[in-house]
């Protein structure tokens, strides 16, 4: 056999094993492309929590200097527990939604549903509602009750803007964080913030403002940016799916 030949046909084997492989890996490819699952709609578990996860979601823990207690959740009216549910408010995700007579808070959520939070609420006659924005938010503020708070309560004189307010703690009624809320570029004075009063849930009692158990307000925080929309609802909240 020839050298040429030989040559000839080494070549024509090589030129034949690498279409083979070049072929297989376009076939491999095209085949791994048709069976590449199609994207899907994110879908958050919806559901009340278990014992476990109330127990360390309610459990003491340390904030920067501060030791905030747990909360006997034992206690509490189950339904306001934090949890995820199905949206009822037809809201764009990341709308803060304050449901007043429900005593609940919602943070819409892409893929139909939203983080519920139970509430303590205004008294009647110290309640806003509308529309606004998260204009400023605060790792333990100092409180400054305005000074209509002051003429109805003279002894908080002491905590006025002018004396500088109270330092920030356990004990302040603006809790582990505080969330303002502006209208038109004005503050409204309504806050959402931390309460050390577990048992202030779901009540009607403070002036205004809505209150969340601390370790709520430190979960809230991490999802609500600066200039978020709100929502708060004076009226009952029809579910989206009622309407």
């Amino acid at each position: 056999m020839s050298s040429e030949y030989r040559l000839s046909r080494r070549a024509f084997v090589f030129a034949s094993v690498s279409m083979t492989a070049t072929l297989a890996g376009c076939a491999a490819t095209t085949s791994s492309a048709r069976r590449a699952p199609l994207p899907e709609k994110v879908s958050l578990p919806i559901g009340p929590p278990t014992d476990a996860e109330l127990q360390a979601r309610y459990a003491a823990l340390e904030d920067g200097s501060h030791l905030i207690p747990a909360i006997p959740y034992q206690k509490m009216d189950p339904k306001y527990f934090r949890q995820r549910v199905a949206d009822p408010t037809g809201e764009t995700p990341g709308t803060v939604v304050v449901d007043t007579p429900g005593r609940f808070l919602y943070v819409v959520e892409p893929g139909g549903t939203a983080m519920r939070y139970g509430v303590g609420i205004g008294r009647d006659g110290f309640a806003w509602q509308g529309e606004g924005i998260i204009h400023w938010r605060q790792h333990w503020p100092r409180w400054k009750p305005p000074a209509e708070m002051i003429v109805r309560q003279p002894h908080l004189e002491r905590y006025s803007i002018e004396n500088g307010g109270m330092e920030p703690g356990i004990k302040n009624p603006l809790g582990a964080r505080a969330l303002y809320i502006f209208q038109n570029g004005q503050d409204t004075l309504y806050r959402l913030h931390g309460t050390p009063e577990w048992d202030s849930i779901g009540k009607a009692t403070s002036s205004g403002c809505v209150r969340l158990v601390n370790q709520d307000v430190l979960d809230l925080y991490t999802r609500v940016p600066y200039h978020a929309p709100i929502v708060v609802h004076q009226e009952p909240l029809v579910p989206v799916s009622a309407v």
